[in-house]
């Protein structure tokens, strides 16, 4: 089996790649001029360079392939210009399943989010029948995700063998960049989270989402959504768990949405706008957590032999990770 796959210098992406070697898989992996592949170590692939803004380039990278995976997207929540992010999440996956169709790839998993779900202010638990539209989309981000997914559905309505992957919020060893969850840790590894806001996010082990990419091969049914899901947590119960595997105190200050708002606009203004740096609080990201991101994984449980494991191990070997990856110094010298 002939892989073409995108996104593995990513975090999930990565976690994938090593799932499908594992599987006797023959990969051939996208990357670009500025990829890091310090991730991609002791991996026998073959890579090719492109750019899911300029997908025809990638039209000699699809042939001869069997299967296309593509985790690639741009997952920020501050973007100078969003044309970028929609250019590459939504134009360059309805291109890449248009070239895949057109190479004769037989069939395609594509990783949206879980961040396309019609999520609610009370915590309702949301599944992949919870009614959303596009106006309940909160960023570019988001925005570009779920628009991403649609091009996935309609070409599986279409006739092109596609399954669709809702990944909630990936945990474990290997975030090199980090991604917005990563940071999460890595501030609390580095004591800079004083205080808390009352959100909630559903955390799952990467590496069971990685084997789901490798199952809904032969198990997933095209055009169907399936979230991929571990835990429920609000922040503060995240903040604890992580204080229980490190010894580091866990903030006990809540902080009122309004007051987060303030100071996202504050440091999006100073931070991005004025220094044309990544600020690290986002007004997105504070309108994001007005709403807690609990989901359930129990259609892929049904269909695709998803494992709901506790979060727990999936979260220590984060820390792990971080700590010996200098991402914050050693717990005892933090003491």
């Amino acid at each position: 089996m002939k892989v073409f796959l995108t996104g593995a210098t990513g975090f999930i992406g990565g976690h994938v790649a090593r799932a499908y070697a594992a599987a006797g898989a023959e990969l051939r992996l996208l990357t670009r001029s500025t990829s890091k592949l310090a991730g991609l170590e002791g991996l026998a692939a073959e890579t090719v360079m492109g750019d899911l803004r300029e997908p025809e380039a990638l039209r000699t990278a699809l042939s001869g392939c069997e299967v296309l995976v593509h985790v690639a997207a741009d997952y920020r929540l501050w973007v100078p210009d969003p044309n970028e992010m929609y250019a590459a999440n939504v134009e360059g996956t309805r291109a890449l399943l248009r070239l895949a169709r057109e190479q004769g790839v037989a069939k395609v998993v594509y990783t949206s989010s879980v961040a396309t779900m019609g999520f609610r202010q009370d915590g309702t638990i949301v599944d992949e029948a919870t009614p959303v539209s596009v106006e309940a989309m909160i960023g570019h981000y988001k925005r570009s995700k779920f628009l991403a997914e649609q091009e996935a559905v309609s070409a599986a309505r279409s006739g092109q063998h596609v399954m669709i992957l809702n990944p909630t919020t990936p945990i474990g060893p290997g975030d090199a960049k980090p991604t917005p969850t990563g940071r999460i840790l890595v501030d609390f590894l580095n004591r800079n989270f004083p205080a808390y806001v009352d959100t909630g996010l559903n955390l799952v082990d990467v590496e069971e989402v990685a084997r789901m990419h490798v199952a809904a091969l032969d198990r997933g049914r095209p055009g169907e959504r399936y979230i991929l899901g571990g835990e429920n947590l609000t922040l503060k119960q995240i903040l604890d768990r992580l204080s229980a595997i490190t010894g580091l105190p866990s903030p006990t200050v809540k902080v009122p949405h309004a007051v987060a708002m303030a100071f996202a606009f504050f440091d999006e203004t100073v931070t991005g706008k004025l220094r044309g740096k990544e600020p690290r609080a986002t007004v997105e990201a504070v309108r994001m957590g007005r709403k807690k991101m609990f989901a359930s994984s129990a259609k892929a449980e049904r269909e695709l032999g998803f494992q709901l494991l506790p979060v727990y191990s999936a979260l220590r070997s984060a820390v792990e990770w971080f700590l010996e990856h200098g991402y914050a110094p050693p717990i005892r010298e933090q003491a």
